[in-house]
């Protein structure tokens, strides 16, 4: 990807030099950069108030509650993983923070549920079957408040920074049934 990357950037640095648009490119460099420090700060708040209140949940044992809540649909993804175990616990806390639209604080809960659920499998140097559904699970991230969009688009000036609330979810639960039904059918297969 650096290479691809690279190239992208070698290419068009080229060809504002041959239709003489390097001032252009300059000033784009700069104000692109100057965006990109407003955005991070932007969304280095929300990841910090978010971030924040996970761990204010876990320490007041709201994760063992969600646990709880999610425990049915653990059942059904991760035949034969403890649901009251911490690998619950993290896939819990990470599926909340993807339905509050918080990618970024489901980062560390997620490389935490994947540690888990290593454990849970120690003897195998390739991933299990329940690593490869959280994967998809994750990857899917069945968003129901797209919190890190909104901010994002707010910081743009959108003027309602929410409206993007249905297609948000249709595109989740559609790319969560998809993940779901592939993962089964790739299961069944490796099994054979």
């Amino acid at each position: 990807m650096n290479y691809i990357w690279s190239g992208i950037m070698l290419v068009s640095v080229i060809f504002a030099v041959v239709n003489g648009r390097a001032a252009e490119v300059s000033d784009a460099l700069f104000s692109g950069g100057q965006s990109a420090v407003s955005l991070c700060l932007t969304l280095l708040a929300s990841m910090c108030i978010w971030g924040g209140l996970m761990k204010i949940a876990d320490r007041a044992g709201l994760t063992r509650g969600l646990a709880n809540a999610f425990r049915p649909v653990l059942r059904l993804l991760f035949p034969g993983l403890d649901p009251k175990g911490p690998a619950a616990r993290a896939i819990s806390m990470n599926m909340s923070a993807n339905m509050l639209g918080l990618g970024n604080a489901a980062t560390p809960l997620g490389l935490e549920a994947m540690r888990e659920l290593k454990k849970s499998d120690p003897l195998g140097h390739t991933a299990s079957n329940h690593m490869i559904t959280f994967v998809v699970l994750n990857t899917a991230s069945l968003q129901i408040l797209p919190t890190t969009i909104a901010a994002m688009r707010q910081s743009a000036g959108a003027a309602n920074p929410m409206d993007i609330m249905p297609a948000v979810i249709m595109a989740s639960v559609a790319a969560l049934i998809v993940g779901m039904i592939l993962v089964r059918i790739m299961n069944g297969v490796s099994r054979n």
